[in-house]
This record gives structure tokens, sequence and C-alpha cells, in this order.
């Protein structure tokens, strides 16, 4: 893979301010938005972002409800990045298809995109459709502006094994896939957050949104909102 630079530091900087008025922004629309067709009930499980946990993803998951599905927090805390999470949410994920008896869509953001990934590679016979939110897939230690965070939290042993599962990681689940992207991004490359081959299984679909703010950016929103009722 060719060497991909991190985002340039004015993006970085801009980050909180952008995020925390896309949050304040879209209070109205989520308390307002009304879908065309009202969602089938379907599961949907949302994975949040490295050192993220259920608040984050609350006003999604809220909002997913609202528009009709069935909406679930990963249940697993703050994510520290830990593989030996996989185990636990693949368990979790099959007693939520015997409650629902309904495929899952699995949304993840930032890492918990890669997670959700892994999870639908691994049974994939109980995952209609994945979506990533800015998860950069093709390289999750470097050219990142946290990847420093990881590398203080982690020993040298469990960065290893991190290696193993992770090279597998680009490789797409063998179902829908949506990568939703944004070349504004200021922690993760943007470059790193997409599909190199689009297919009728794959998608990129490009935003304008901070990397922190995309589980509740308004653009982000209507779209997830059109891809649930999609497949």
């Amino acid at each position: 893979m060719q060497f991909i630079q991190r985002p340039p530091l004015s993006l970085l900087v801009r980050e909180g301010i952008r995020s925390f008025k896309e949050r304040v922004q879209s209070v109205r629309f989520r308390r307002t938005y009304q879908p065309q067709v009202l969602g089938d009930g379907h599961p949907v499980v949302v994975i949040p972002g490295f050192l993220a946990g259920e608040l984050s993803t609350q006003p999604l998951r809220e909002f997913i409800t609202k528009i009709g599905y069935s909406a679930y927090d990963w249940n697993m805390g703050r994510n520290y990045a830990r593989i030996e999470n996989l185990p636990k949410l693949l368990k979790r994920l099959n007693r939520i298809y015997k409650k629902h008896q309904l495929k899952i869509t699995l949304i993840g953001w930032s890492l918990g995109g890669v997670y959700a990934r892994e999870l639908a590679k691994r049974n994939p016979e109980i995952i209609r459709h994945v979506i990533t939110m800015a998860s950069p897939f093709k390289n999750v230690r470097d050219s990142n502006n946290i990847s420093w965070v990881y590398e203080i939290m982690h020993s040298q042993e469990i960065k290893d094994a991190h290696e193993v599962l992770l090279a597998d990681i680009p490789a797409p689940p063998p179902l829908p896939t949506t990568c939703i992207y944004s070349k504004t991004d200021g922690i993760v490359p943007w470059e790193l957050c997409i599909e190199d081959t689009v297919s009728d299984l794959y998608e990129n679909i490009e935003v304008d949104s901070p990397h922190l703010g995309m589980g509740f950016d308004r653009e982000v929103l209507e779209l997830i909102a059109n891809l649930l009722a999609k497949y």
C-alpha cells in the first residue's frame, strides 16, 4: 500500500468545535425527521469508536429507534481495542438474532467499523448489511492522529496479536457493505476508509462531516435512514 499522510493539523484542531456545533444543530433534525416509510423493525447494532462508549452512540441509536428499527448498543463499555471482545460480540449478535429472527445491520463508527467488518465475516448468515463511518480498515495503527494513544495503552504482545487480526480487515465481508467517509476528517485519512473496488455489494459514500461528529451529523443520519430502508 502506498504511504498515506495523516490528516493535517488544521483539520484536527477544528474537530472539537465542528463536532459540538453539529451535535447541537442536529437536535432539531433528529426531533422532527420523518422517514418516507417507517422501518421494518429489524435489529441494528451500533459499535462505538476507539475510547468511546454508549453515550457517544446514543443520539444515533435513538434516531434509529425513532424511524422504526430496533437499535442496540454493543454493550461492552468503552472501546479499548480489545480483540477478546469479538467472541463476546458474536454471542451478543446471535442472541439478538434469535430474539428477532431477523438479520442484523451492523453500524460501526471509526474503530467500531473494523469490528463490524470482522463480525460480518465471521458470521455472515445473521448479518444483512454493514455500515462503517470513518473507519480506517485499511490501516488502523498508522497515518492517523490518535495512533499514539493506542501505542501507549497496549503492550507489544497485544499489538502483535492485533497484527494477525488486522491483516485480514481490508478484505470486505461477503454481503452489502457501505463505507461512509469524509475528506474533512481530522482524525483518520479518508483514503483508508473506502473500498478499492465498488460493486453491487460494496459502495463508498462521501459526506462533509468531522470524525468526532459523524454519529450525529444530519447528512449522515439521513443517509443511514435511507440505507436501512434500502437493505
